[in-house]
């Protein structure tokens, strides 16, 4: 049931955007603004349907830093946005969706991730067509959204792998949960 649950809602987001593709730009900036919600909503929503009360708490500390992260950016570089507006790096709207995006990722897996991070691309790509954002700003909201889980989120009784880089290595980090 969850699957079909999740990939219900993504498709709206993705349908959404694949209709404001030739839409026009209130409809895209519309629909990017759906994506704003309802990837971390879908996020909150896996934690709740698998009773993973951990994985609340780390969604939640996952927004809490890129919130924090993003607006602090935007109060310090006060970048302006292609049509005007003030504190647009970075972009507030695609660092929560990649948060939610990344938190499915992380949490649960690809499965559930990649869906995920198509609609947070399409968020970004919204921003940028709606002249809110330049790339730059999508690019530093990605990794913001991505980082905070990074930090914050494990692994939901799944095999994970994360890249390792350091001082003369390179490597893959693997995860195996222990029952």
């Amino acid at each position: 049931m969850r699957k079909p649950l999740l990939a219900c809602l993504l498709g709206i987001i993705l349908s959404l955007g694949a209709g404001a593709a030739f839409a026009d730009n209130d409809t895209l900036e519309t629909a990017g603004d759906v994506g704003l919600i309802a990837l971390p909503a879908a996020a909150l929503g896996m934690t709740v349907l698998n009773r993973d009360w951990e994985g609340t708490r780390q969604l939640g500390k996952a927004l809490l830093s890129t919130a924090a992260v993003t607006g602090g950016l935007k109060l310090t570089v006060n970048e302006k946005a292609p049509n005007g507006d003030d504190h647009a790096f970075p972009s507030g709207h695609t660092s929560i969706a990649f948060a939610g995006a990344s938190f499915l990722q992380r949490r649960y897996g690809w499965g559930y991730g990649a869906p995920a991070y198509l609609a947070a691309a399409f968020v970004g790509y919204s921003r940028v067509e709606t002249d809110h954002h330049r790339v730059h700003d999508v690019l530093a909201g990605a990794a913001i959204g991505i980082v905070s889980n990074l930090i914050f989120t494990t692994s939901f009784g799944e095999v994970s792998a994360a890249p390792m880089v350091g001082r003369g290595y390179v490597g893959v980090l693997v995860r195996v949960p222990i029952p």
